[in-house]
């Protein structure tokens, strides 16, 4: 299971549609992807996102093109990255992106049993 995380209203308007991603891949080459052990590690990136968040939970053995673990920065943490257009049906399920009073991620409790790395 990997996760992505997107304003609620884009994924209103991309749920119904058979793949998404066009922006995404046209501005970083592929889409950004996080394991759920690493999830914590990227989530400050939203912490000043006023509008509503979702996370995708995407089964990666549903995606139907290629999803490459890459190291960014050189840290030792390998992240997915997707390259081509993701088929809506390696969607498994949408969760809210939970924030305390600061902004801060909350791990949701479906993922509790999965350590932060």
């Amino acid at each position: 299971m990997i996760l992505h995380c997107m304003k609620k209203s884009d994924w209103e308007e991309r749920k119904s549609k058979k793949q998404w991603g066009r922006r995404n891949i046209a501005s970083d080459g592929f889409i950004h992807c996080s394991p759920i052990e690493y999830f914590w590690r990227v989530a400050p990136n939203f912490k000043n996102v006023q509008e509503e968040l979702v996370l995708l939970c995407i089964d990666e053995t549903l995606v139907n093109v290629e999803v490459r673990y890459e190291d960014d920065g050189n840290y030792g943490r390998f992240y997915p990255h997707v390259y081509g257009l993701m088929n809506n049906d390696a969607v498994v399920a949408v969760l809210p992106f939970l924030k305390d009073d600061n902004g801060n991620y909350i791990k949701n409790p479906e993922f509790s049993n999965i350590a932060d790395r």
